[in-house]
Formats: structure tokens, C-alpha cells, sequence
């Protein structure tokens, strides 16, 4: 039973795992966003989200922490310079997984994994959809039929106000 085993071995050694997930982590940082397997995604996710969390904190140390796990100089400049500066104000979540179907030789689930402040058409339609938007507030039944209630009582009440002032002003 794989009771509390939460590492996905991925049918293959420690050492070639290590290295396919450092070199998929390197080639996320570069390019942004990626096509794999799912199950290779969800193990990148929890490779790649400690290293970027670590990257808002630029000191030596934990540039050398990033770079024991990548092996790749530009891929850490990269991290530490543009992407920690992105997901600065984001308190975790940076990749998203974007499935997309089956792969035609052996039906493995294909999907995207991205960081999340770098697609910009989602950028761009989650900002329009909030613009569209308006904001109201929600609340109960009971208090709607309240109101309209008032709401007709009020029509009468203007309308006897109405022919009042009207009275008044015919009398002048």
C-alpha cells in the first residue's frame, strides 16, 4: 500500500527522476510554460513551486539552495531576477496545469504547465471580465419581497403627495 507516499516515482531510478525534473524545472524557468504528461506536471509542481518560493528571498544563500537543485546558472539569474519580481505579491499557486487531451501513440494525458503570471491571455481576459463585472451584494429572499413591498407602498404615498402639491398650486 502507498499509504503517505507522496512522491510519484514515475517508473523510473532516483538519479534519472532528479535529473528529468531539474531539467524540466530549467526549461519551465526559460520558456515560461511547457508540454508533458500530467503526471510529470504534477511532480514538477511540487518540484518547482519550493524554488521559485525561495527565489523571493534573494541572498547567496538561497541562490546557491536553487542552484543545487537546478544546475543551470541562467536558469537561476532568471528565476531570481524576472520571476521572483513577478509572483512577489502572490502568496503561492505560481504554475497552473492546462490539460489537453490524449497523446496519440500511447494515450498519455498531455497537458501545459505554466507559471501563472506569464499567460497573457489569461491576464487579459480575467482584467476585461473584471471590468464587465459589477459589483453587487447578495442577499436573502425574506429581504427582497421586504422591499418590494415597501417599494409598492411608496408609489401611492408619491402619488398622494403629487396630487397634494398639484392641489396647491391650483388654488394659487
Amino acid at each position: 500500500m502507498r499509504h503517505r507516499k507522496k512522491i510519484n516515482h514515475l517508473g523510473r531510478t532516483s538519479s534519472h527522476r532528479k535529473a528529468m525534473l531539474a531539467n524540466m524545472a530549467t526549461s519551465l524557468i526559460m520558456h515560461k510554460r511547457i508540454k508533458t504528461t500530467v503526471a510529470k506536471a504534477k511532480a514538477l509542481r511540487m518540484y518547482v513551486e519550493p524554488l521559485i518560493n525561495r527565489s523571493k528571498d534573494d541572498t547567496t544563500h538561497s541562490r546557491r539552495i536553487v542552484f543545487s537543485y537546478l544546475q543551470n546558472k541562467e536558469a537561476v539569474s532568471e528565476l531570481f531576477r524576472e520571476i521572483s519580481q513577478k509572483v512577489a505579491g502572490r502568496p503561492g499557486g505560481y504554475t497552473r496545469i492546462l490539460k489537453l487531451g490524449n497523446r496519440l501513440g500511447d494515450a498519455a494525458e498531455m497537458c501545459y504547465i505554466e507559471l501563472v503570471d506569464y499567460n497573457e491571455n489569461m491576464l487579459s481576459a480575467k482584467g476585461a471580465a473584471a471590468d464587465d463585472k459589477k459589483k453587487t451584494t447578495r442577499r436573502s429572499r425574506t429581504r427582497k419581497k421586504e422591499e418590494s413591498a415597501v417599494a409598492a407602498s411608496k408609489p401611492a404615498e408619491v402619488k398622494a403627495e403629487t396630487s397634494a402639491t398639484e392641489a396647491e398650486k391650483s388654488e394659487e
